[in-house]
């Protein structure tokens, strides 16, 4: 007969927390022994609080015309405007001051970014894990258009859905989605095909259970890792394409410019020495992309040791 003891009693819960606890402890250990990573980390999440806090700390208003002062325009950084307001990093062509249009433009730039990375990733998971599970015409079928859509540039294929939808925020999150979509689609594809085959699977199917339930709350759990790493490169990803179509001109209106359209708001006065209007967009616009490629690329080691340079 087993006698229970109060000390035995106190340090089962103990060590249950611990079984909980562990893998969340033991995969930030991981995280943290890249301090580059760390640091990426850290930029990421600073670039998140000004995007949300921008209407609090900002200056003024960018795009408040009742704020702006063409007086203003084109002030260099530290000088301050007829009402003895300081423009520490400046102002555009149109009295805009660039610290305020910075914050503002993250706001944007981050949100079209997580907005089209999320989407595209419901999309293409359940696409690839529909390959994978089904296989036969179904795998064939989906693969065959997303090889199609991975044969041309996604610049190139960007460009053309821009040009057909229009400006606006919204447009360029379709035609953002309906270029990622595919990569989302391929990797978990790759990693639903080795499950697949596992017995965990096979069990499930045995016990008679709906192909939903089988492909979302068995397959899907287990190829979710691969899946978090592809994310937070694309996310990335997207906010340079939005970047990149804003400086053309084509992505989001002046009403809504982010970082890439602050920059080119600026391009044509570089040779004259305004070099402040889109330099200090273009390093925002650098280390919020840095940082979360820093991320994913230690996030890719911790959640496959495998790859581990």
């Amino acid at each position: 007969m087993t006698v229970t003891t109060p000390d035995r009693v106190a340090a089962e819960p103990v060590e249950a927390t611990a079984a909980v606890v562990s893998p969340l402890r033991r995969f930030w250990i991981e995280f943290r022994e890249n301090r580059v990573a760390v640091a990426g980390l850290a930029g990421c999440l600073l670039v998140v609080a000004l995007a949300l806090l921008a209407p609090l700390i900002a200056p003024q208003n960018p795009y408040d015309l009742t704020q702006l002062d063409i007086m203003d325009g084109r002030l260099e950084p530290g000088s301050k405007s007829m009402d003895g307001m300081t423009f520490w990093l400046g102002t555009d062509d149109q009295g805009r001051d660039m610290l305020s249009g910075i914050l503002y433009g993250i706001r944007i730039s981050l949100a079209v970014g997580v907005a089209s990375g999320v989407l595209a990733m419901l999309f293409g998971a359940s696409m690839g894990l529909l390959a994978a599970y089904f296989g036969g015409r179904v795998d064939t079928l989906i693969m065959r258009v997303v090889d199609l859509q991975l044969s041309f540039p996604a610049i190139l294929l960007a460009l053309i859905l821009v040009a057909v939808l229009g400006q606006g925020i919204d447009k360029i999150i379709i035609a953002l989605v309906a270029v990622q979509w595919a990569y989302y689609a391929r990797t978990i594809r790759g990693t639903a095909l080795v499950e697949r085959r596992k017995e965990y699977i096979e069990a499930a199917q045995c016990l008679a259970l709906g192909h939903r339930r089988v492909v979302f709350r068995h397959l899907l759990p287990n190829c979710l890792p691969p899946l978090i790493v592809v994310g937070t490169v694309q996310v990335a990803h997207a906010i340079a394409l939005e970047a990149t179509l804003s400086f053309l001109g084509i992505g989001l209106p002046i009403t809504e410019p982010s970082l890439g359209l602050l920059i080119a708001n600026g391009f044509e006065y570089m040779l004259s020495g305004k070099y402040w209007i889109s330099f200090f967009p273009g390093v925002a616009l650098l280390l919020t992309i840095v940082s979360i490629n820093l991320v994913g690329d230690q996030l890719r080691d911790v959640l496959n040791p495998r790859l581990r340079k």
